[in-house]
């Protein structure tokens, strides 16, 4: 048996892109909103002599709040507990030991009070048992209630409460325009009044489906979350990448250089050392003056890169800019992609966390992404965004007395073009939130 060992050299040729620190860093750039791309590019004026970073004033900062909604006349409504907390800047525990400490005497009972309040959370609710509050602190169930009595005696009202119907009836007991029958009803007939059941209300107190509407009405202006206030969230700005200006339905996307941040070359410093006869001094200044270049060339690429993809979004969703109805039409990033000549990956990256400013708001670019969820009789595409804003319209619209059915909303809908199916109504109607008909009806007196 002959064995033969055989050696062949074969000749292979291959194309591999190499992911080398500065593509890597490019690649970081774009993803980067403009207030991380101000820390990243901190950090390497830290590292770099050569390097000074300079930012504009960033007139363009633009405050974003989380508002409340207002009720359907544009007035806000007025929770008498709001105009008592008087200072946003304490955390609901903060301000409850500060009332205690300013109200009550240094007794047992405040200990008791104090021992509570660390059960308190950021809404404002109990989250431990009068009893097993009072195994821990050894005292008896009357001495526990009278601590929780003063502590809901404080403010925030409702504070303290051990569940909503509690938290309610607090707030009710202490406003003296609450409707008179408010606070029996929600202590006898919870349940039954949330869930519309109102017929069992009316008749167990002999009065109108009209009255019940009312105490209904009444107790959906009451806050269900009263240490709410102090968890809201700090007012944050951010620098809009491009501008979108309107004149005479031409629409023209500017980059906006204020708030950006730029990169400067210290010239005569890197003039003065290169003077130095030392080939390691002369290695370090050409690789930081290299390091330099690349960077700027990134940033100056970002820039340019949000502004095509900007442009191109601009481009496709022209409607949006000039209609006052905001309509959207679907698109997706692999759209744009092809139009500019790049990976989808960088419309990603170029879209997260970059803003668009308008004479009527601020729209972070991602948002004008959407997918076409429905169809016109025309086979025409419509955003499932377009048609959200079509549903809530027709339900602000309606009769209230006699709220349309999910059926009702398909038919209008076509009337106007769009087809979609009940089942989607009902998606629709569950995402924005909005209840079913017999959930909306009304019994106000004609």
């Amino acid at each position: 048996m002959r064995f033969e060992q055989q050696l062949n050299q074969k000749q292979k040729q291959t194309q591999k892109l190499a992911m080398t620190q500065e593509l890597q860093q490019s690649i970081q750039m774009l993803q980067y909103n403009t207030d991380e791309l101000l820390s990243f590019l901190e950090s390497k004026v830290l590292e770099n002599p050569l390097m000074e970073l300079k930012v504009e004033s960033n007139d363009y900062e633009t405050p974003i709040k989380n508002t409340p909604k207002r009720s359907s006349d544009d007035e806000p409504e007025e929770n008498n507990w709001i105009n008592q907390v008087p200072d946003d800047s304490l955390s609901l525990f903060d301000f409850l030991i500060k009332q205690i400490h300013l109200n009550y005497r240094d007794t047992h009972l405040r200990q008791l009070v104090l021992f509570l309040v660390e059960y308190i959370d950021v809404n404002g609710y109990l989250t431990i048992s009068l009893e097993e509050a009072e195994k821990m602190t050894k005292t008896t169930s009357i001495e526990m209630l009278d601590a929780l009595t003063l502590i809901q005696l404080l403010e925030p009202i409702g504070v303290g409460a051990r569940d909503l119907r509690e938290c309610l009836m607090l707030q009710i007991e202490k406003d003296e325009e609450a409707p008179e029958l408010a606070y029996i009803i929600v202590e006898e007939y919870f349940e039954e009044l949330a869930s519309r059941k109102w017929d069992v209300v009316r008749k167990a107190y002999d009065i109108d489906l009209y009255d019940v509407q009312q105490i209904f009405d009444y107790i959906q202006k009451l806050s269900p979350n009263p240490g709410a206030r102090f968890n809201q969230e700090k007012e944050m700005f951010i620098h809009p990448d491009v501008i979108v200006k309107v004149r005479e339905d031409a629409i023209e996307v500017l980059s906006t250089k204020r708030g950006a941040p730029q990169l400067i070359f210290q010239q005569a410093y890197f003039d003065k050392m290169n003077q130095v006869e030392d080939k390691e001094v002369k290695d370090y200044l050409k690789n930081r003056k290299n390091e330099f270049d690349w960077i700027k060339r990134g940033v100056l690429q970002r820039g340019n890169t949000i502004l095509k993809v900007a442009e191109e979004i601009v481009k496709r969703q022209t409607a949006f800019f000039l209609d006052k109805n905001r309509p959207l039409v679907p698109m997706q990033l692999k759209e744009i992609a092809k139009a500019i000549d790049v990976h989808e990956s960088t419309i990603s990256r170029s879209v997260n966390g970059k803003y668009l400013e308008t004479s009527f708001g601020i729209f972070e670019l991602r948002s004008f992404f959407t997918t076409g969820l429905a169809q016109k009789v025309s086979e025409e595409e419509v955003s499932a965004d377009t048609i959200k804003k079509t549903l809530l319209s027709l339900v602000a619209e309606e009769d209230k007395n006699k709220p349309l059915s999910d059926q009702k909303l398909v038919d209008l809908l076509l009337s106007q073009e769009i087809q979609v199916s009940r089942r989607t109504i009902a998606k629709y109607r569950d995402e924005l939130q909005i209840p079913a008909s017999s959930k909306r009806k009304r019994y106000d007196r004609k």
